[in-house]
């Protein structure tokens, strides 16, 4: 599964059609977001009902892929051309926060055909 194109990134332990040549550590992308006073009471009445509370999905999804983005700069710096074993997790910290974080293996990797 590959989430970006600037750098193959999969949830995998390997990238098919690439070879690893290093291991470059832990590589990462953080994230805290608030969906503010206005946007959390309006997701409060609305979770009052059935169905999906679509602040919240748009919040985590935006807070995704800022995580992702920062994960690619973070393994960029270490040098990275590849990112293996991604994954991500994500807690409440109260007051409304929440954290995402993206997390992997930063690797050098080769074309298998090269």
């Amino acid at each position: 599964m590959s989430l970006s194109v600037e750098l193959p990134i999969t949830t995998a332990m390997e990238l098919p059609g690439f070879r690893i040549v290093e291991n470059l550590g832990v590589t990462f992308g953080l994230v805290v977001r608030s969906m503010g006073l206005t946007r959390n009471v309006a997701a409060g009445f609305k979770s009052l009902k059935r169905g999906e509370v679509t602040q919240y999905t748009d919040l985590l999804e935006d807070a995704r892929r800022h995580a992702v983005d920062r994960l690619v700069a973070n393994a960029k710096l270490l040098g990275a051309t590849g990112i293996v074993a991604m994954r991500f997790d994500s807690s409440e910290m109260g007051n409304g926060l929440t954290e995402v974080v993206a997390y992997g293996t930063a690797v050098v990797v080769e074309r298998a055909d090269a």
